[in-house]
């Protein structure tokens, strides 16, 4: 009982940090990937780096998209789901 006494604030604290970071990062995680498995031609993106174009063709794990210098090839990954989100919602 001493024992469970003396550790129960590191299992506490474990269960605050595994809340509050760890699971909503998964939770993220989770969200970016079905975004990226769910682009389609057409829609309008816009990279990390922050390039805008519009998707024109699609790959497994690639994607080429229109800007107005012409086609670029990048990684899904490179996708920002916040600002595409947020770019399609205007």
């Amino acid at each position: 009982m001493q024992q469970l006494q003396q550790f129960l604030p590191f299992i506490l604290m474990f269960v605050v940090i595994y809340f509050f970071m760890i699971r909503p990062q998964q939770k993220r995680a989770k969200d970016e990937k079905q975004f990226e498995a769910n682009l389609k031609v057409g829609d309008r993106i816009i990279t990390k780096s922050g390039l805008h174009g519009k998707v024109s063709e699609l790959a497994e794990t690639t994607v080429v998209i229109e800007t107005m210098s012409g086609k670029l090839k990048m990684e899904r990954s490179a996708i920002s789901m916040e600002m595409s989100t947020a770019l399609n919602k205007k």
